[in-house]
């Protein structure tokens, strides 16, 4: 049990209706999970609004309701607090309920439209092929040291990141890489966290489903990097347009990485094959694993985040040679009649371009590159026409499908997409609806030394279609088709 005033320390409170000094449970914005002695959250979402679930979480047990407005029906023995942010209030709450967790731990935030999981989850791998106990919290997964959990969010919710938070300090976990997206800053998730260092990859069409303008997406990036504290460093991708943006009003230490420009972490692309990046670093070269100028982006990010947190330059490289690609990021199988399928999991405009030009800079253009492509329901719409007209351009053939169609018609979704292909372009195009038919498809349509191309559910196992998850697996899928084809 926790005394409420404790866990209130550093909320901004305008007014209280009742005592502070009493014991709680535990606290939750969900009405449904609450108990007996448990304190109510009521934060405004974008569905629905905590406000409506007051009385009902005090049915359930709520002893303390935190609130942005006092409701009209004041129980009597029920503490009210109302607060300026109830997001906000969470986040200092969850913090202070857990033991202010990230106090303990070299946290690392890493946010931008593309790159967040490969950095933070090579990180990860990096640091434990180093010999330390480290943390993960990514879209793929959540990991406790060695311990995994399943992630739901990017960037899950403040309770959920102050719970795994103390895990990781109970296991002796000294550093925790963590990915940091723009609906986790904007629900103010990581306020009241500490960073010791924060990287921005790149920023590009995206979310804007839910950011009414690219400049607030952008603005809300940037907030990130102006709370960082002066013990932190910001370290920033200048080949962006908006990587100085992401400085300007920091605390933290600033730095850049760059490819083209000069910076304080600098790479050349040597040599760019199937098998992996020749790269010179700061001077000093070295060969990776992972393939693509979006990849040399990554390592380069990962190089100064390493050497800034006291790891030598040296060895850093060694490490850099040894890391594995990420599940779904250009994850790729070649089949014994040797057709190559990519499976990536490029689900916005910039992603898509960048899988499809390393593509291209890597095949001998005497083979077909065929791409299959959806994009996600009851999301950004903008994207839909451009990402198609990406496909379509690049490839030598564009199969349209289904991605995860959430409550959308999939097929209103090709449709708004099949609006960006140039007339040039028609007769490379296919509509396929089903998913795993349309994989299927380009295996049939593929022919030796061709490249299948599967963009944008990378590492993800399910599709969800009216609300309801089946599995689904798209390397697993392409597997099988061509094991079936091709014997």
């Amino acid at each position: 049990m926790k005394i409420l005033k404790d866990i209130l320390y550093k909320v901004a409170i305008e007014a209280v209706k009742g005592s502070t000094d009493i014991a709680i449970n535990k606290m939750d914005f969900d009405s449904r999970k609450i108990e007996v002695n448990d304190v109510f959250v009521a934060i405004r979402g974008s569905i629905s609004d905590g406000h409506d679930y007051i009385e009902k979480a005090i049915q359930q047990g709520a002893v303390a309701v935190i609130c942005d407005m006092f409701p009209e029906n004041i129980v009597i023995g029920i503490t009210y607090v109302q607060v300026k942010n109830t997001n906000s209030a969470l986040a200092f709450m969850a913090a202070n309920y857990f033991g202010d967790p990230s106090q303990n731990l070299k946290l690392v935030g890493i946010t931008g439209t593309n790159g967040k999981t490969t950095i933070a989850s090579l990180l990860y791998q990096l640091f434990k092929k180093a010999g330390f106990k480290v943390g993960l919290l990514s879209t793929v997964k959540i990991l406790v040291d060695d311990v995994e959990y399943k992630a739901t969010h990017t960037t899950p919710d403040s309770i959920t990141i102050n719970h795994y938070l103390k895990e990781m300090v109970k296991n002796g976990v000294e550093y925790c890489f963590m990915e940091v997206s723009s609906h986790g800053i904007h629900q103010k998730r990581t306020e009241a966290l500490h960073f010791v260092g924060g990287i921005f990859t790149n920023l590009s069409h995206d979310h804007l489903d839910y950011h009414p303008t690219f400049a607030e997406y952008r603005d809300v990036k940037k907030s990130f990097f102006d709370n960082l504290p002066k013990t932190a460093f910001a370290l920033s991708n200048i080949d962006d347009k908006n990587g100085q943006v992401m400085l300007q009003n920091t605390a933290a230490k600033k730095l850049t990485y760059a490819l083209k420009t000069y910076a304080d972490y600098k790479a050349q692309i040597l040599e760019n094959q199937l098998s992996g990046l020749l790269l010179k670093i700061n001077g000093e070269e070295v060969w990776v694993k992972l393939i693509g100028t979006f990849n040399a982006y990554n390592l380069l990010a990962i190089y100064g985040t390493a050497v800034e947190l006291g790891m030598e330059s040296l060895e850093v490289l060694r490490l850099l040679s040894d890391l594995e690609s990420v599940s779904g990021r250009f994850q790729f199988i070649v089949s014994a009649s040797n057709i190559t399928a990519i499976v990536d999991y490029a689900h916005t405009p910039d992603a898509l371009e960048n899988v499809l030009k390393t593509i291209n800079d890597i095949r001998t253009k005497n083979e077909q590159l065929i791409t299959v492509v959806g994009c996600g329901g009851n999301r950004d719409k903008t994207k839909r026409p451009i990402m198609a007209g990406i496909a379509s351009d690049l490839s030598d053939k564009a199969i349209f499908t289904s991605d995860n169609p959430r409550n959308e018609d999939p097929e209103v979704i090709i449709t708004e997409m099949e609006q960006g292909v140039a007339p040039q372009n028609y007769k490379k195009t296919l509509t396929i609806t089903d998913r795993k038919q349309a994989i299927k498809t380009a295996c049939q349509l593929a022919q030796p030394n061709d490249i299948i191309l599967i963009a944008g559910k990378g590492h993800e196992t399910y599709q969800e279609i009216n609300g309801v998850r089946h599995d689904f697996d798209d390397m697993k899928i392409v597997k099988e088709i061509l094991d079936q084809l091709h014997k």
